[in-house]
């Protein structure tokens, strides 16, 4: 056991001496995950209720996820988009009719495609809209999580993803999150030309709006003529038991952004979807990625998404879901101050004097066979592959249970 240990003790020297000091993660080393479960370099088996921030929704090394990335690993896997390939327009075709839009600009991460939608929203907004030239103002939501280049942190309430990063980007308006009155004096002003929302606060710690904030704000927008747009990046793809957040709202977002699940886990995938008044104001050269729709991209997001259908995980996340907030919450535990949550996107808040506690009863927890991980201090995401079942569901329930002693 002291040799296993020394094995995971070195692993994470390792890394602290070679790499960036840009993360605070769990002490623990995994190497290797299969469904709902990971391991560690010492075979210990853990339930993953982070799952890659909501990236591994089909569970850990799906097979058929694989048997895609390797089959078309084995042909082609990079053209530059310099070329046409093979796959792009099945794969622009399969994705467009799966959310019913008419084009799709493909891109590699989760920040990147936020930044897509920026770009196409101001370009949209001085060719259709008339703004003036660089006046262009985009709405944006307090306490929200939209990625961590320059231009995006330049409209985060989080300073520590700020401080010591300025000058920043000006061209946004930042509102509270969940107040359409907010929204609506903003949008009084002409220049603004969209709406960026995520449908559930994911990292500020799983803060679910007032049923109707999503239609109302919609709504709202279009009478305005300014663009809605939903970052679902980690709320789409059936994490939330809707294949999209917004659909539980039945709105369809002008601007559509997905990342995370959308490979599976398997490689960084994003994209931008939207119809063509907004898409094609885009012209060759003023914009672009070099690994953006690739063909490996192309073909496992497209079973990725096949997957997400195939074994019906929008059904099991919402039931799944749902029962283990009634679980959670049938431990009245005085330590747990709230419960929030939808689909297979949860929180608890903690309510202890201890500042570390949230942390502290997130180790318990790895002891116990269970991995989370804390965000903005007393905030906990429980947040497991989709296709969790209700004896696991009660399995984690338990190791929760028995973790929380820690707190007392």
């Amino acid at each position: 056991m002291v040799l296993h240990q020394t094995l995971s003790t070195q692993l994470i020297e390792k890394e602290e001496h070679y790499n960036a000091h840009n993360y605070h993660p769990l002490p623990v080393v995994l190497e290797k995950g299969e469904g709902v479960f990971v391991w560690d370099v010492e075979g210990k088996k853990y339930f993953d209720f982070l799952s890659g921030y909501s990236a591994i929704n089909q569970g850990h090394c799906h097979p058929k996820i694989i048997d895609t990335l390797i089959a078309q690993s084995q042909k082609l896997t990079l053209t530059s988009r310099a070329f046409h390939s093979s796959l792009l327009g099945e794969y622009a075709q399969y994705i467009t009719s799966y959310f019913g839009y008419d084009k799709v600009l493909p891109m590699n991460t989760g920040v990147e495609a936020v930044e897509t939608a920026l770009k196409l929203a101001r370009k949209w907004g001085y060719i259709n809209k008339g703004i003036p030239e660089n006046k262009a103002c985009i709405l944006v939501c307090s306490e929200n999580f939209h990625g961590r280049t320059i231009n995006v942190i330049s409209f985060s309430t989080d300073e520590s993803s700020k401080k010591g990063f300025g000058p920043f980007t000006p061209g946004y308006e930042i509102i509270p999150y969940n107040n359409v009155s907010a929204l609506a004096l903003a949008l009084k002003n002409n220049h603004v030309c969209a709406f960026l929302v995520e449908p559930i606060q994911g990292e500020a710690g799983v803060v679910v709006p007032d049923e109707g904030y999503l239609k109302t704000c919609y709504e709202m927008c279009k009478a305005a003529q300014v663009l809605f747009i939903a970052d679902e990046i980690q709320t789409g793809l059936a994490r939330t038991g809707k294949m999209l957040a917004c659909d539980h709202e039945n709105v369809k977002p002008d601007i559509l952004i997905l990342g995370k699940a959308l490979s599976g886990g398997t490689l960084p995938v994003s994209a931008v979807l939207c119809n063509d008044d907004i898409m094609l104001n885009i012209k060759p050269g003023e914009h672009g990625s070099t690994y953006g729709g690739n063909p490996l991209a192309c073909a496992v997001a497209m079973t990725a998404l096949q997957v997400l259908k195939d074994e019906n995980l929008c059904e099991n996340a919402g039931m799944m879901g749902e029962y283990f907030r009634q679980q959670l919450a049938s431990l009245q535990s005085p330590f747990i101050k709230t419960i929030r949550g939808k689909g297979l996107l949860n929180a608890i808040v903690i309510d202890h004097p201890n500042p570390d506690a949230a942390w502290n009863l997130c180790i318990e927890m790895m002891h116990h066979g269970l991995l989370a991980k804390p965000t903005h201090g007393d905030k906990i995401r429980f947040a497991p592959p989709l296709l969790i079942s209700k004896n696991e569901i009660d399995e984690c329930v338990n190791i929760i249970q028995k973790s929380l002693l820690v707190l007392a």
